[in-house]
């Protein structure tokens, strides 16, 4: 099932996230051990929901978790594309309110390498 979502510059990155954990979902799910949820607004307002599952099986889909997420993100499609091509910090966008976390804050920090590797494919 595709990811791709039109309207969104971040689908590209997701698709790339999915097809990578399939391909190695154990490499994934020992990089960052837990669910989740990204809650991206486009440039029209719109909301879209992707999960990234990684503490079990290793899947992306294009839509809410059936359990209980560890963590949520809630950002715009331009902050997530500037996380995965490096032009912004976690950290820094945290802290200047462009991204905001909800659940198990740690897990934030896991994410980063499963991010680039959405972006070395690219």
């Amino acid at each position: 099932m595709s990811v791709n979502v039109p309207g969104y510059k971040s689908s590209p990155y997701f698709e790339q996230l999915k097809t990578n954990i399939e391909a190695n979902p154990e490499s994934y799910i020992k990089k960052a051990k837990g669910t989740y949820e990204f809650h991206i607004k486009n440039k029209d307002d719109k909301e879209q929901t992707w999960t990234i599952e990684l503490k079990d099986k290793g899947a992306v889909t294009a839509e809410a978790s059936k359990s209980k997420p560890d963590i949520v993100l809630t950002l715009t499609d331009d902050v997530f594309v500037d996380l995965v091509d490096g032009k912004l910090n976690g950290q820094k966008a945290f802290m200047q309110g462009k991204l905001k976390v909800k659940g198990n804050v740690m897990l934030a920090t896991k994410l980063d390498g499963v991010l680039k590797a959405a972006k070395a494919k690219l």
